[in-house]
């Protein structure tokens, strides 16, 4: 199972080993910090199609809405999620699409007001997974606090989850893989 993402999915083995350890399933990590959604679809054959896995975990969209490669566009960042499960399909590999992780705001750029832009990409990705009859994994709703961001004892910064964040993330996960292994 490939985990494609951004500094959220690079930094999770590291956090929380055990999870990883536990080989239920075999996890191979491919996120890399500060990676926004086109940057993931430009290296998805060679972190993704080229290692033949039976399914992939797309984690994408933060780093869009956080406009770390210029400003965000909501249908370019959707599109871009769309590209990737299309080429995941063609080639046979079941898809799980993440739900971005909740922010209310970013240490990196203060004051963009990310938590509507979170909640708006994640009804689309959800309708999108639907539509396409994918796996949605909703790591936003188990995570949010009342002001739609990251509660301190899940995120220090706000984005990045902790141990016990990654402790919520990890059952979710298994769940989401072990659906999208029963899908055909």
């Amino acid at each position: 199972i490939v985990l494609l993402g951004n500094s959220i999915t690079d930094a999770w083995p590291r956090a929380d080993s055990a999870f990883f350890a536990s080989k239920r399933y075999e996890y191979v990590g491919r996120g890399i910090g500060g990676q926004t959604s086109p940057q993931m679809l430009v290296r998805f054959r060679q972190d993704v199609l080229d290692l033949h896995p039976v399914a992939v975990a797309i984690l994408a969209g933060i780093n869009d809405i956080a406009e770390n490669t210029g400003p965000y566009d909501q249908q370019a960042t959707l599109n871009n999620v769309k590209s990737m499960t299309e080429l995941a399909q063609a080639n046979g590999i079941r898809v799980i699409l993440c739900s971005v992780l909740p922010a209310y705001d970013f240490p990196w750029r203060k004051g963009r007001e990310p938590a509507p832009k979170v909640m708006a990409l994640n009804a689309l990705i959800k309708a999108y997974a639907a539509q396409k009859h994918v796996t949605y994994l909703d790591y936003h709703s188990a995570m949010a606090d009342s002001r739609q961001g990251l509660p301190p004892a899940l995120a220090k910064d706000e984005v990045h989850p902790t141990l016990a964040g990654y402790r919520i993330m990890g059952p979710l996960l298994e769940q989401a893989v072990a659906t999208a292994l029963k899908k055909k």
